[in-house]
């Protein structure tokens, strides 16, 4: 990739110091030159620190998206803005990488996909874990036929104590839900993305809210969040229109002993399975009238299944993102992908409410 590519970042809080940024400044053909925020500090201190000697900074994005030299743009904002944002980044011919979820609710999704198709602008939604080396290795096992029919699965992120108290993490008007929205959607993600199925049927949901203060042993502290109407914990059933089933189950605070990190799945197919729980990839099978269970090494051997790739998966992401802007080529997460995501955790949401399922057209 020896092609400059310039890059505006708009929203410059958490996601985009912590993910997005460090991981753009890696690459050696990305140059970040516009930086937006509505506390302009937060722009300034990012340019500062991942910008050109000439970046710009700005509070409103619309001035950003004036800018002919930024061919990319990074849409890192509360969960409410990222459709109006990303919308009116296509229509000015950015390509857009959105960070998940894709959007709030799954109307707004659909606005998205259509503005891509519209303006034949590249459209990504931020669901690293596809691209860490498990998910990748397993991707591979399946394609090569090895699980059979996938046709029954769990995806998890289940916290025992995790509630994210700062920013806008507890304001459902900005976030639109809890661990559904924020957690689960990464797992859910790579759930049908390994399965290759985006096809739902039915979903059946329950959210939960028990625990009298959730913030005890928050590793975040004690900010008082158990006034927040935002759920603690869900679980749901996504039976898929050829029959495949999936079980999800989150938590942002639950007395389980067992938690399992964001992006953890386990899939059963016909002729073997696997699981990802805790970026641990595991195979079962049958091999000579015995139960097999092997755990995979990825870290050995070196192999980059996708070019570039590399341990870290926010790394991956960035730099798989950028080579399908240079190339001209589909990138990783594809819109209509995501989008089937947000249905299916809105669907969870209104299950819940109404105490019946959700069926899709």
């Amino acid at each position: 990739m020896d092609r400059i590519v310039k890059v505006g970042i708009i929203g410059c809080g958490g996601i985009a110091n912590g993910k997005h940024m460090p991981n753009l400044a890696k690459l050696k053909n990305v140059e970040m030159v516009a930086f937006c925020d509505i506390v302009r500090r937060r722009a300034e201190r990012a340019a500062e620190q991942y910008g050109t000697p000439d970046a710009k900074v700005y509070e409103d994005y619309r001035e950003l998206l004036k800018d002919p030299e930024i061919e990319v743009v990074h849409v890192l904002t509360p969960n409410r803005e990222h459709a109006d944002i990303t919308i009116d980044a296509l229509y000015a011919g950015k390509h857009v990488m959105c960070e998940k979820p894709m959007a709030k609710c799954a109307a707004d999704a659909e606005r998205m996909v259509k503005a891509a198709k519209e303006t034949g602008k590249k459209l990504t939604i931020g669901y690293q874990h596809r691209q860490k080396p498990q998910s990748i290795f397993a991707m591979k096992l399946i394609e090569a036929g090895d699980l059979g029919e996938i046709y029954y699965a769990n995806c998890y992120a289940i916290r025992r104590r995790g509630t994210p108290n700062w920013g806008v993490f507890l304001n459902e008007e900005e976030q639109g839900g809890g661990p559904i929205i924020d957690i689960a959607t990464h797992s859910l993600d790579l759930t049908l993305y390994l399965m290759n199925n985006y096809e739902p049927k039915m979903v059946v949901g329950k959210t939960h809210k028990k625990i009298e203060h959730p913030e005890a042993a928050n590793p975040w502290g004690d900010n008082g969040v158990s006034t927040t109407p935002l759920e603690e914990a869900a679980c749901a059933m996504i039976v898929m229109k050829n029959g495949a089933t999936i079980m999800l189950e989150t938590s942002w605070a639950l007395n389980t002993a067992e938690p399992i990190e964001e992006g953890s799945c386990t899939l059963c197919g016909s002729k073997a399975g696997l699981s990802i729980k805790n970026n641990v990839l595991k195979i079962n099978k049958v091999e000579y009238n015995r139960q097999v269970v092997t755990e995979v090494d990825t870290k050995a051997g070196g192999v980059a299944f996708f070019s570039g790739a590399k341990e870290d998966k926010a790394l991956t992401e960035a730099y798989n993102w950028i080579k399908a802007v240079v190339d001209d080529t589909d990138p990783v997460v594809l819109p209509e992908q995501a989008c089937v995501v947000s249905r299916i955790l809105e669907a969870i949401y209104t299950s819940s409410k109404t105490g019946k399922p959700v069926y899709f057209d």
